[in-house]
């Protein structure tokens, strides 16, 4: 990586980068490259002089954005009664095109999500919830990330080995935050949003990255949840994490222990995980996201 930053400085960060997927073949399971991520990795070897790069175009402050938090965030009136008066739901996919929804669903996780908002790592969706009785509204924010890359329950359940979870282990998408706004105390809304997503993001993951996820997961801090709207929905429940960060690969303890919950999107799904064949190349359409001058890759957390 140092020879190629040094090799083709002349070229920018996009192109070193690139190179150094291609060198490296860090590829997607559909086959597009893994841009942002070896982005963000350079970046972050650069700030701690590991190796040199080019000077940025300075059009942001680098290091974690501070969230501006405006009126269009303040806390509203309470919406209450049972989640059958809110359909049909509206799940809103949140590109590059909606830049003010973008801004908002920031904004909403940085001050009501108990872990605040951080810019997500790698391949992701962001949503807006809403009902079309109350289209002005916005009822919660959900984020859809890359998996975390070892959970011990999640692997022994599946049965798969090192060289099988590498292979298809982005064949499972990690719900990393659920936000019901605090005004809104709508009986069952949680479990209805999760139901909807298992017929939404399959889809929309397929239509911006090439393939289907087969498998979601998330993590549930105990000691705040009960996971109530997970067991509703049909997740399972497959124990306790080590606490861990979900990036972790040297096995150091960074959080607090997490439930964890899978939602099987077909049938056989450990058996389809373990045997699955990265899917047929499609360049991935990074240019629908917003762009993040710069990018906080702290391990992700629920």
């Amino acid at each position: 990586m140092r020879g190629v930053a040094k090799d083709f400085s002349g070229l920018g960060l996009t192109e070193i980068s690139r190179t150094v997927c291609e060198l490296l073949e860090w590829k997607r399971p559909n086959g597009g490259l893994k841009n942002l991520e070896c982005r963000q990795l350079l970046e972050r070897l650069c700030a701690q002089g590991l190796l040199n790069l080019p000077e940025l175009r300075k059009t942001k402050p680098r290091g974690p954005q501070v969230v501006r938090r405006t009126m269009h965030s303040d806390p509203q009136i309470e919406m209450g009664g049972s989640a059958g008066q809110y359909d049909p739901l509206r799940l809103q996919l949140l590109t590059g095109e909606n830049a003010g929804d973008g801004a908002l669903f920031r904004e909403y996780l940085d001050r009501y999500h108990y872990q605040g908002y951080r810019v997500p790592f790698g391949a992701h969706l962001r949503y807006l919830v809403r009902s079309q009785q109350h289209p002005d509204r916005v009822l919660a924010c959900l984020l859809w990330t890359s998996p975390a890359w070892k959970l011990a329950e999640r692997d022994r359940w599946i049965g798969w080995d090192p060289t099988q979870r590498a292979r298809n282990l982005q064949l499972i998408v990690n719900q990393s935050r659920f936000l019901i706004l605090p005004w809104v105390r709508v009986k069952g809304l949680a479990s209805k949003i999760l139901s909807q997503c298992a017929r939404q993001i399959p889809r929309d993951w397929k239509t911006l990255y090439g393939y289907r996820p087969l498998l979601f997961e998330t993590l549930v801090e105990g000691e705040r949840f009960r996971g109530i709207c997970y067991q509703a929905a049909n997740w399972l429940h497959l124990g306790k994490t080590q606490g861990r960060g979900r990036m972790d690969r040297h096995h150091q303890v960074q959080g607090t222990p997490k439930e964890l919950y899978v939602y099987p999107l077909c049938r056989h799904v450990q058996q389809r995980l373990i045997e699955a064949a990265p899917p047929a190349f499609r360049e991935s359409p990074e240019s629908l996201f917003e762009p993040d001058e710069a990018l906080d890759i702290s391990p992700q957390t629920v």
